[in-house]
């Protein structure tokens, strides 16, 4: 049996196609792109085409039995296209957009057919009309960057990543979710590393979604499965030996008022407290102090911090740099979790302890008073390194794989530009 190059292209059918396309020559395929008409068939196939294989944004959380069989589909969707050549390079010397007409529209029209991205009725025309846009959006929000249809050094790196890499990255990655999928419990955080993403999680659906920032790659965000326990309202700050080594003490030695402009006081293993400017800051001795920063709008946590049990230490907090959410690149803390919009999560952790009502909680901020609350039913929270899956046919997620953990270069593509 023969199946459709067409079917076979659209996104919604990879499962289908590699089920059927036994008899298919690779070459059959290659070589139907390379005639698709140059003009484009722009008719209603697109737009259905285009919408069959499923929206990139899904409530489906990453790690669900759901996940793990659409996951299995890209696998053997990706295999069928190792199967037949891969995708070709993408030339990536251009600053493609709407409107340009540029002969390297073409081979980038091939790669987003190949890919699913792009209905092969689009044709192979050399301009970046609306739908090559369309397509390019596409692929960019399942590749974790932003979707301004601009193709700049990051979404070409991602896009030139060959089919086979993906593949084994889908693989990698199955065995994750094989893992923990249907073991996390109804109601649970996910922070998704690779992702810098945090859901929130009830009854298998995402009921709210957090834009994150986690731990650089020398201060990496460890893996974590514990429960949240505690919210403190207005938190002390207490920095880390490793933050007081690697930032604090050189800051020190270039400006003895740091401390002082940032409302960070200094407390010696007695408990009591000391004057910054009776430190030796040329030595390391400044360790054994306790560095504790006042709640308050310059605070490092700003105006929430996330508690629960953990060996490493890390928690989850607010942050007064929220231009950091707006980075591509989000991993950019010492090993803790910011959290965009934390105050909608700390509601919903805070759902079922009496008096917490979000009207309360604010009041409380704006207090600025420092006040622990412990959570009456203390919600489940996991730390969980997932670069690739699926959230439903033809929609195949990849992120990069910051911390090196899924075995090919090619995908750390953060520390490669």
């Amino acid at each position: 049996m023969r199946t459709s190059r067409r079917f076979f292209l659209s996104g919604a059918s990879a499962l289908a196609a590699t089920m059927v396309a036994g008899g298919a020559s690779a070459q059959d395929v290659i070589a139907d792109i390379l005639k698709s008409s140059g003009r484009g068939n722009w008719n209603d196939q697109f737009d259905a085409r285009a919408s069959e294989g499923g929206k990139v944004a899904s409530t489906l959380p990453i790690v669900s039995l759901q996940t793990v069989a659409y996951t299995e589909q890209a696998i053997a969707q990706y295999q069928n296209i190792v199967a037949q050549g891969g995708w070709e390079r993408v030339p990536d010397t251009k600053k493609l957009l709407l409107g340009v007409i540029d002969p390297d529209v073409v081979p980038l029209r091939r790669r987003l057919m190949v890919s699913g991205d792009l209905a092969q009725s689009a044709g192979l025309s050399e301009a970046f009309d609306s739908y090559v846009d369309a397509a390019v959006k596409r692929f960019q929000a399942r590749h974790g960057l932003p979707s301004d249809g601009t193709l700049g050094q990051y979404s070409y790196a991602a896009m030139n990543v060959s089919a086979q890499v993906r593949l084994g990255q889908l693989q990698t990655n199955l065995q994750r979710l094989n893992e923990r999928a249907g073991t996390l419990g109804n109601r649970y955080v996910l922070v998704d590393i690779p992702g810098a993403q945090i859901e929130a999680v009830e009854n298998d659906r995402v009921v709210l979604r957090h834009t994150a920032v986690v731990g650089k790659i020398d201060r990496q965000t460890p893996i974590v499965d514990s429960k949240i326990n505690e919210i403190i309202v207005n938190p002390y700050w207490n920095a880390p030996v490793s933050i007081v080594r690697k930032d604090i003490i050189p800051l020190m030695r270039k400006d003895p008022n740091y401390l002082k402009d940032s409302k960070i006081r200094l407390f010696a293993p007695d408990g009591s407290e000391v004057d910054p400017l009776t430190v030796d800051w040329s030595t390391d001795d400044a360790e054994k102090y306790r560095f504790r920063q006042d709640p308050g709008a310059g605070n490092a946590m700003a105006s929430v911090k996330i508690n629960f049990p953990s060996p490493d230490g890390v928690y989850m907090h607010d942050t007064p740099q929220q231009s950091l959410f707006g980075k591509m690149m989000r991993f950019d803390s010492s090993g803790c979790v910011r959290v965009q919009n934390v105050r909608d999560l700390v509601t919903w952790i805070l759902r079922d302890t009496p008096g917490w009502s979000r009207q309360h909680f604010e009041a409380s901020i704006k207090s600025g008073e420092n006040i622990p609350v412990q959570v009456t039913n203390p919600v489940p929270v996991f730390f969980l390194y997932i670069s690739a899956w699926s959230t439903g046919p033809g929609v195949v997620q990849f992120r990069d794989d910051i911390y090196g953990l899924d075995g090919a270069n090619e995908l750390q593509i953060t520390s490669a530009l």
